[in-house]
């Protein structure tokens, strides 16, 4: 018997439409994750690249629970003397909210080689409209 391994779709990836309105941020990530990366398919395989795209829009209405919008820090380092910033969630929220979604989501992927050109297939908007219409995206709840 001859074990199956699945080949790259290429083209032939679904695309997925998510609302992030009034979901909380890791549950919402960890969706996303496991659509881009294909985890939800019966013959997925962690060395092949079979995951979909997914669109999230609303990114700027996510919910942050708890306290976590005052508490939460988002750390960036330049590299240089001086040159580590630090911002609140709250203050991502309203500035960058689809950084902190992109960075949520990114940090749920395995570091590797794989995980970074899957990463490429995410697309977040902050608000409701989106440029892919055109690719008839499905809704996820």
């Amino acid at each position: 018997m001859k074990t199956f391994l699945p080949k790259d779709p290429g083209d032939n990836r679904k695309w997925f439409l998510i609302d992030a309105d009034g979901q909380p941020l890791g549950r919402l990530a960890v969706k996303v994750a496991s659509l881009i990366r294909g985890k939800g398919k019966v013959y997925f395989t962690p060395a092949v690249d079979v995951g979909d795209f997914v669109v999230v829009v609303n990114a700027a209405k996510v919910h942050l629970s708890g306290r976590k919008a005052e508490q939460k820090i988002y750390k960036n380092y330049s590299g240089w003397r001086d040159g580590l910033k630090e911002t609140s969630a709250s203050r991502m929220l309203e500035r960058h909210p689809d950084r902190m979604v992109l960075q949520a989501v990114k940090r749920m992927l395995p570091r590797n080689t794989l995980s970074r050109k899957v990463f490429a297939r995410l697309k977040v908007y902050a608000g409701a409209e989106h440029p892919h219409a055109a690719q008839k995206p499905e809704k996820v709840g």
